[in-house]
């Protein structure tokens, strides 16, 4: 280039864009939607002052928090900080994770310590960095500990144990293998897993809780002295998200925990440097990308603050991370899709800045995970670190205006609820009171409200079944982990239609054949094909097969009759229903269809499409479940 002639960046030659202009353009876009009638035509009413554009494409989340379509330098923080200093935000390390990767800490489950040394050996010699063991109940005895242990080089790879009311047992005899191997831990020397208020929430049996405590600041105490690599105290934050809890609640649940530990280890008599240094916190990650990778941040930024309260040297303030692929999330129906939800948790969570993760088997949910299962696993995490080389960037999603403001508005509703925990007497109160149960259970009922109705999907149950794919199968869990009457539930997202499913293998079984819908199809293809696939869609999701054939009013009695099927569904256009609609539900009802249902909003025509029969309208958002339910209700075997 010459002086004549200077260098451009290319966004000089078109003008600057406002905020003002693009909600303009979106309005107009919005308009023609609901011209076209994908919209509301009460959405073009509020249309005129800029900011209705963004309400409309806005989505709401749990915590109170909404979702905005377009952010800005007007978002960003003030300051972001650096990787490894206060307030922890972008890494708990100035390197974070760039210069060895995160620890792949693969989880083993299983009562016979020879299988289960079999299977962790595969791991370790597969890229797997660390072994996450279930001991005790549900788990490896502790006298096995040795033999599931053996082979494993313990100065290459930390242990890290999950041992519930065992804990002190447990970490004797591990203390003791490492006595006896004279290995020296290696950096991140794993855990002992001493988690008392986890295992109140999971059992619900207060009387172990004051034992357990003071075995966990023995534990500590000597950890600190003794063998300083090796962190006693696990503060585990599954429980609270495996009981239905938001993002939010399990954050706000995991400070009043630490707050509780650091509490008892500091009058065990350890400095609150020991005692910080004593703890790992375990979050969930889940395939809602974004939201894990805030959560994990805004978990930093929050310790980062209950330390600097407590007088924690920067030094000791650093919140160390173990972040594990959801059980919520997982289905037990086309469990195939899991390997992907599971890709985006890792994924997440690397993201995210997590210290160690956890990528849980696509099969998980079915029983004990198998050696394919096992593999497809460690390799995703494989994959993430050496292929796609996710772990050489430091906070990689540091500077989004997205995230962080998400970040700060996660950590800002976390600590609302640590505050509301901590003024109803700290975590063991809350437990035992059942204020932390009560809202965790509300939590759920709303959601459970979304899934319900399909506003929040999952693929391959609720959308996109597939009822031809033959079940997987696997060995049962031993011990559903610990899981008392009195402790927390422990939920699924697929809870409601695996219930259908069930029902619907139950008819199968029994009659050699699933309950079937069928489906009218009214006037031409071009009227009736989107609504026949979306009735497919939401009656094949609970178990019920479906058959579809264009009909007219005087031939869909003898089309019902062929079908075998005992409840149909009309569908076309709202112009074809006009015409054809009442004539067609009288006709099916006069051939028997014990339940009659019409794809689509019925609008002003309610009353006129009641009269003739139909008993129950499906559409985009309706409640999915119950109109299931009640197809089911008439349709199975006695």
């Amino acid at each position: 280039m010459t002086a004549e002639s200077p260098e451009l960046p290319l966004a000089a030659a078109f003008p600057d864009a406002d905020r003002a202009q693009w909600q303009r353009l979106v309005e107009g876009v919005l308009r023609k939607s609901a011209v076209a009638g994908w919209g509301s035509p009460l959405l073009v009413e509020s249309l005129g002052d800029g900011a209705a554009a963004e309400d409309a494409l806005a989505t709401d989340l749990q915590d109170g928090i909404r979702i905005r379509p377009l952010y800005t330098a007007e978002d960003a923080p003030a300051a972001l900080g650096h990787p490894g200093f206060p307030p922890f935000v972008r890494a708990g390390r100035p390197e974070g994770t760039a210069v060895s990767g995160w620890d792949v800490r693969q989880r083993q489950v299983g009562t016979d310590p020879r299988r289960v040394n079999e299977a962790l050996l595969a791991d370790l010699e597969n890229g797997v960095t660390s072994v996450w063991l279930a001991v005790g109940d549900g788990g490896v005895p502790v006298a096995g500990l040795a033999e599931a242990l053996r082979g494993v080089y313990l100065d290459l790879a930390p242990v890290v144990l999950d041992a519930g009311a065992e804990c002190e047992a447990a970490a004797e005899e591990l203390l003791k293998l490492y006595r006896e191997s004279g290995a020296a831990l290696p950096e991140g020397g794993g855990s002992l897993g001493a988690d008392p208020l986890g295992v109140l929430a999971r059992t619900g049996d207060d009387g172990a809780l004051p034992g357990l405590l003071a075995a966990t600041a023995r534990l500590a105490v000597r950890c600190a002295g003794e063998v300083p690599r090796l962190r006693a105290v696990a503060v585990d934050a599954l429980p609270y998200h495996e009981a239905g809890g938001s993002a939010a609640e399990e954050l706000g649940a995991s400070l009043a925990t630490g707050v509780a530990y650091l509490r008892q280890l500091t009058e065990a008599g350890l400095g609150i440097d020991d005692a910080c240094r004593q703890l790992e916190f375990r979050y969930a990650a889940t395939a809602d990308q974004f939201l894990t990778i805030a959560k994990l941040r805004a978990a930093r930024r929050l310790w980062a603050r209950v330390a600097e309260v407590c007088g924690v040297s920067p030094g000791a303030a650093a919140q160390r991370q173990h972040a594990v692929s959801s059980t919520v999330m997982m289905t037990r129906r086309d469990p195939w899709v899991n390997m992907l939800r599971t890709t985006v948790a890792g994924l997440s969570a690397g993201v995210g800045g997590a210290d160690a993760v956890t990528v849980l088997p696509f099969d998980a949910a079915l029983g004990l995970p198998d050696a394919f299962a096992r593999r497809i696993a460690r390799n995703t995490q494989s994959v993430l670190l050496e292929e796609s080389h996710l772990s050489k960037v430091i906070d990689p999603a540091g500077g989004s205006w997205y995230v962080e403001q998400l970040t700060a508005e996660l950590a800002r509703a976390g600590w609302e609820f640590f505050q509301e925990i901590e003024g109803a007497g700290g975590q063991a109160a809350a437990l035992r009171s059942g204020m932390l149960g009560d809202r965790l259970a509300a939590t759920w009922r709303r959601r459970s409200e979304d899934l319900a109705h399909r506003r929040e999907p999952i693929t391959g149950v609720s959308e996109f079944p597939h009822l031809a794919e033959p079940p997987v199968h696997r060995e049962p869990v031993p011990a559903p982990a610990g899981r008392g009457p009195g402790g927390l539930p422990r939920v699924r997202r697929d809870d409601a239609y695996e219930a259908l499913r069930s029902r619907s293998d139950a008819h199968a079984a029994a009659t050699g054949e699933r309950p079937r819908v069928f489906l009218a199809a009214l006037g031409p293809v071009a009227a009736h094909t989107a609504r026949v696939a979306f009735a497919a869609n939401l009656f094949q999701a609970g178990g019920i097969e479906t058959a579809s054939e264009q009909v007219t009013a005087g031939s869909v009695a003898a089309a019902f009759a062929a079908s075998g099927a005992r409840i149909a569904a009309v569908c076309s256009s709202d112009a074809v229903y006009a015409e054809q609609a009442a004539e067609v539900v009288a006709a099916l009802k006069s051939a028997g269809a014990v339940r009659v249902h019409l794809a689509g909003k019925p609008g002003e025509r309610r009353e006129e499409f009641v009269a003739a029969g139909v008993d129950a309208f499906v559409f985009a958002g309706c409640d999915a479940v119950g109109v299931l339910t009640s197809a089911l209700d008439v349709t199975e075997v006695a």
